[in-house]
């Protein structure tokens, strides 16, 4: 009877540690990802900071594809597209064509 007991009490106790696990937001996995990738800008920024709004999507291979970069610098644009396009990203739940929107910020 008290290995009876016990099974069912680690079961329970299994079972309750799945619901109270830390899920992990997606668009936050991706944000980290996308500011690693984007480390050690090669142009001089003179403003102090740069920002942008990237709207992307990702592929069936898990690959970033920029749809637009919103930004005022040129320069700008054109380092997010070519440091982001194309390049694969680890994420758990991964819904092709599912559109994604980050806000970066470049600084010296």
């Amino acid at each position: 009877m008290k290995k009876l007991s016990l099974v069912v009490v680690t079961a329970m106790l299994l079972l309750s540690g799945g619901i109270f696990a830390k899920e992990v937001n997606p668009t936050e996995s991706l944000s980290k990802q996308i500011g690693e990738k984007l480390k050690k800008a090669p142009f001089e920024i003179v403003q102090g900071e740069l920002t942008a709004d990237v709207r992307f999507t990702l592929n069936a291979d898990k690959e970033i594809v920029v749809l637009s970069v919103s930004a005022q610098d040129v320069a700008l644009v054109g380092f997010v597209k070519s440091r982001l396009n194309y390049q694969k990203v680890e994420i758990a739940d991964h819904k092709e064509g599912k559109l994604y929107t980050v806000k970066i910020r470049i600084t010296t």
